[in-house]
């Protein structure tokens, strides 16, 4: 996303003069977190859920987006009478630290103003991240969160807000994800990076000076992760080999539909994202790993916890595939955590999360009643 556009858009935003601390030893200040809300907030302050987003998300999650007019990223699951009902429960919904939709990050202004932060932003931490949402939190004047709930990056969020912070959450969804970023997912975001880097109009991440976009590159970064959010199923009921507007091969410029799709896919996110954000956050998954943060035990984040807990995973995801969300149920059980798990069968793939899953609207929509009800709200 170009800084032009970026300054179009009149984002809501808590802004901290302060500054953030983070794991790297660098402070950000001031900072700033853009955030939506949506429902109210009881008058015992006690029916907040904070959502988190995915690696490409951000706070729009239940209304038109300002860039592309889509429809909320989340509004199958967020919304009245929907799993997470804004009739009962207030919802915020924060950019993370790095993104691009007006939270501190690499495409917003440096403290004096001359320029973007670009290259010069700091390493961040997905518990970065959550510090800077707790800061919203409090600023709203919220003590504890009914629920923290997430997918994907968002469910590594919610774990690092359960291990960090497990006073305030009174129950956590981690959603499609793992208590640390395998080998494997930090491969695929290498190759993401390496297509950003080797773009011409990255020119050392400085694109913002004559208003170049590293378009190819993270054109192609976004076409290889959006593979990895599908499964093969997917693919083929999709697309198989059928051809984009031809009926036979003719070996001249035929292309596949998979192909359009992907194309389509990567020329649509340069409208809405940074080049150097994307860089930063995919950085910060990669480092995350709690077993590292806790004594090499995963287990060890949640000792004593009284969050209560459901983990999710579905049964075609091979980014996060469901053997990883066990080892995490392994984790909390260990830590004698109240914990329920689903895993539902479903050939979406990692993506499932965010389509049309009854079965995970359900679980989800029932943990978040019984949670409050527990706490009478």
């Amino acid at each position: 996303m170009t800084e032009a556009l970026a300054r179009t858009i009149d984002h809501q935003r808590a802004r901290f003069p302060e500054g953030l601390a983070l794991d790297s030893g660098a402070v950000i200040a001031p900072l700033a977190v853009a955030y939506r809300t949506y429902g109210r907030l009881n008058a015992q302050r006690s029916n907040a859920i904070v959502v988190c987003h995915a690696l490409t998300g951000d706070q729009y999650v239940a209304e038109p987006h300002p860039v592309t007019g889509k429809p909320g990223w989340w509004e199958a699951v967020v919304g009245p009478g929907r799993p997470v009902d804004t009739d009962r429960f207030f919802v915020i919904c924060a950019n993370v630290l790095g993104g691009c939709m007006g939270s501190s990050g690499p495409a917003e202004p440096m403290p004096d103003g001359s320029r973007p932060w670009a290259t010069d932003f700091p390493s961040i931490t997905i518990r970065d991240m959550v510090r800077a949402q707790k800061l919203l939190v409090e600023h709203l004047g919220i003590g504890r969160l009914l629920a923290v709930v997430g997918g994907s990056m968002g469910g590594m969020q919610v774990l690092e807000w359960a291990a960090t912070y497990p006073e305030m959450v009174v129950a956590a969804a981690p959603i499609a994800c793992a208590a640390y970023h395998s080998a494997q997912n930090i491969a695929f975001h290498e190759v993401g990076r390496a297509a950003i880097h080797g773009d011409p109009d990255w020119v050392g991440g400085r694109y913002w000076q004559d208003g170049r976009i590293p378009a190819k590159g993270l054109s192609v970064a976004r076409m290889v992760a959006h593979i990895t959010y599908l499964s093969e199923a997917a693919l083929g009921r999709k697309f198989g080999r059928r051809l984009r507007g031809a009926s036979a091969l003719t070996f001249l410029e035929d292309v596949f539909e998979v192909e359009s799709y992907l194309r389509h896919q990567g020329s649509t996110f340069v409208r809405r994202f940074d080049a150097n954000s994307y860089l930063t956050i995919t950085r910060a998954m990669d480092y995350f790993d709690l077993a590292a943060e806790h004594g090499g035990e995963v287990a060890n984040a949640f000792r004593g916890t009284s969050t209560r807990f459901l983990v999710a995973s579905f049964s075609s995801d091979w980014l996060f595939p469901t053997e990883e969300s066990r080892a995490l149920v392994r984790a909390l059980n260990a830590a004698a955590a109240n914990t329920s798990f689903v895993e539902i069968a479903t050939d979406k793939g990692h993506d499932a999360f965010l389509l049309d899953e009854p079965v995970f609207h359900r679980a989800l929509g029932g943990f978040l009643r019984g949670a409050a009800e527990r706490v009478g709200v």
